[in-house]
Order: structure tokens, then C-alpha cells, then sequence
């Protein structure tokens, strides 16, 4: 399996849902098409298979600009279409597409996959001309608003991120993702555009790409202070491997508290319940922070059976899909960020003003 290049879009592409790509691409597929401006706008989708919101946009903005120019020249990179054939985040047997870029600490039965070869192949050629912006779409599983991801604070980036949302995370684990790779170039912003299926989310997807590609450039003024609320991840959450677990309040090892994903983008108190147990492992949940140490003594307390948070912290991606919780993970534990981390000018301080909880937290389990 090797990158597919091509300057133009196959017969009837634009009517393929994502299950289709296979058949009419053969694998991961870059697509470089001509616009009024230069650089191009770099788009990627499907680097999970099951996270559609962002080809179906795609299609959407392509089909609206069928037999005219392009606003600004687009390369569009369409990633994991095996998986997306099956409807599956990934195939057993594969890493995941978006760890799969530059930068990238892989297992090392993994670190010469294709996806590797292919994902060194794309950076190759964005390197010759760097693009304008580079935009990574994806949907999640768990109830969460929308928002963008970015690796590096800078003004032009959170300018990029702002136009999509105001709530704006800045991350710097995992390590292997495109935004990643692709913020050595150019802005560089993953969009968490929701579930799939949602039609807001398409909408705003479709908009936003739209938006790209008339924009003549980013602002390099600072980020007005009430146009953002800035987050840092500060902790990823994976269950141990060897437990079971449930959210609906059945017997396992793990039992989380009902609508978990309710959680998501609330910021939660110390204390807050986040499981009741019935293991004595000592790290039911394991928290590693943005180096790879192990925090979970740090982020948890264990209170007989029960589990709750030792600080406070605000969960993004809480999932109730038991492949994804093993495949990725459970969640990421967010803090808002600090002014103190942000380079001078950026955005003002103001705009981390505390904001007020978003409601009362469940205590029942299941």
C-alpha cells in the first residue's frame, strides 16, 4: 500500500459515501486540486474510518463548487478507507491512522506500517510549498460540544481555531497526529465536529471548510479575550486493561457513574464520584500525564469502593463505546491554561477567567 496522488476528482467521488472509498480509491488517497489562491487549504478526513462528518462536508463544499474554480487551491487527504469500508474506527489488525505521522512513538511492530510510509510521503510534499492551514476533521463517540485542537499557541492558530469554536484545547499527547506534524507548516487545528450523523455538525463542518478556503489570511493580532475559553490536556485515561467495566450499573470490576458522557466539558469539582469499584487493583484507571508519567495517585482517590477525582478537572471524550475505551481510551482530563503558558501577546489574560459549573454532577452509578 503506497499514497495515491491524483490532480483531480475521480468520476462520481463525490457521491460515494464513505463505506465506497475503497472501491473507488484503493487506499489512502491525496487529491490536489487547483484554486484562485495560493497556498493550498490542506483538508484531511477518515483517518478513522467511522468519523464520516468530515468527507460528507467535504463533499458537500466540492459539489457546490462543481464546474468553477475553487476559492484557494485544496489538497485533500482521504486516510483509512479500509476501515472506513467496515464502518470501524480502525482494522484490528492496523495502527491508528493519526498516530501514524512524524513525530510518533509507535509500538515497534507498528513504526513500518504503510500508514507510517504514507504519512512521511504527505509531509514530504507539503514541505515542497506549505500550505495556507491544514484541518484534520473528526467526529467522537460521546456527547461533546464542538471544538478544535491545536499543538502549538500561536496567535495565527488560535485565530483558526476561534473561527470553528471558542472553546479551543490545546494538547500535547498523542504524539503522532496530524495537527501535529502538520503545525511544523502552517495553523494547524483538528475539528471535533460531534457524533456522527449529526446534522449541526455537518453544517458547521461544511461552513467552516467554506470559510477556509475564502479567507485571504489569518489575523496576526492577539485573540480577543472573550472570543476563547482555552484548555490544556493535562491527563489521559485508560482502564486497565485486565478490567472489565460498565456504564449502565451491571457487575464488573469498573462501574462508572451513569451518563459519563454527560460529563464532558464540565468542570468538576474535587471529590466528584467517578466510579464505584469492586476490584483491588491498585490503579483501576490509569492516568498518564502530556510525558508519558503515570499520575493516576495524583488524579484519583480511592474512598472504599469508591473512585473520585483527588483535583479538580474538566473530562473531554468521554465515550460509552467499550471498543473505542479499549482501542484509544477512556477520556482526557483538561485544565484551563494558565496565562503564564501562553506566549506574550497571544490572547489576553482575561480569557481565563474562571467559568461558572455547568451543572450539578450525577452520584448514582449505572
Amino acid at each position: 500500500m503506497g499514497l495515491r496522488v491524483l490532480h483531480h476528482l475521480p468520476a462520481g467521488l463525490l457521491q460515494t459515501e464513505a463505506t465506497g472509498l475503497l472501491r473507488k480509491l484503493g487506499g489512502p488517497t491525496l487529491i490536489e486540486l487547483a484554486g484562485r489562491r495560493e497556498p493550498a487549504l490542506f483538508v484531511s478526513v477518515l483517518q478513522h474510518g467511522n468519523e464520516t462528518t468530515g468527507w460528507d462536508a467535504l463533499r458537500r463544499v466540492l459539489l457546490k463548487h462543481q464546474g468553477q474554480p475553487l476559492p484557494r487551491r485544496l489538497q485533500i487527504l482521504i486516510g483509512n478507507v479500509e476501515a472506513a469500508a467496515r464502518g470501524l474506527r480502525k482494522l484490528e489488525q492496523q495502527p491508528d491512522f493519526n498516530r501514524c505521522w512524524p513525530g510518533g512513538t509507535l509500538p515497534p511492530e507498528q513504526a513500518d506500517h504503510p500508514f507510517c510510509h504514507i504519512t512521511r510521503q504527505v509531509i514530504r510534499r507539503v514541505a515542497e510549498v506549505p500550505p495556507f492551514a491544514s484541518i484534520d476533521l473528526h467526529n467522537n463517540t460521546g456527547l461533546n460540544p464542538h471544538y478544535g485542537a491545536l499543538n502549538r499557541l500561536n496567535t495565527q492558530a488560535l485565530h483558526l481555531a476561534t473561527l470553528f469554536s471558542r472553546i479551543v484545547v490545546y494538547f500535547e499527547t498523542p504524539t503522532g497526529v496530524q495537527s501535529m506534524a502538520m503545525a511544523e507548516y502552517c495553523p494547524a487545528l483538528t475539528l471535533e465536529c460531534g457524533q456522527v450523523g449529526e446534522r449541526a455538525a455537518l453544517d458547521h463542518a461544511e461552513r467552516f471548510i467554506e470559510a477556509c478556503l475564502h479567507m485571504d489570511h489569518l489575523p496576526d493580532k492577539p485573540v480577543a479575550a472573550h472570543d476563547i475559553d482555552l484548555f490544556h490536556t493535562r491527563a489521559i485515561i485508560r482502564v486497565a486493561p485486565e478490567l472489565s467495566f460498565s456504564f449502565d450499573g451491571s457487575p464488573a470490576d469498573i462501574r462508572f457513574v451513569s451518563r459519563l458522557d454527560h460529563l464532558n466539558f464540565r468542570e468538576l469539582p474535587a471529590g466528584t464520584l467517578f466510579a464505584e469499584l469492586s476490584s483491588t487493583h491498585p490503579a483501576p484507571l490509569q492516568a498518564r500525564d502530556e510525558h508519558g508519567a503515570d499520575i493516576s495517585a495524583q488524579v484519583f482517590i480511592r474512598e472504599g469502593h469508591a473512585l473520585r477525582l483527588r483535583r479538580p478537572y474538566m473530562p473531554a471524550m468521554l465515550t460509552l463505546d467499550h471498543r473505542i475505551v479499549r482501542q484509544d481510551c477512556l477520556c482526557y482530563f483538561m485544565e484551563r491554561l494558565k496565562p503564564e503558558r501562553l506566549p506574550p501577546g497571544c490572547v489576553a489574560p482575561a480569557a481565563h477567567a474562571a467559568v461558572e459549573a455547568q451543572g450539578r454532577q450525577p452520584e448514582t452509578i449505572g
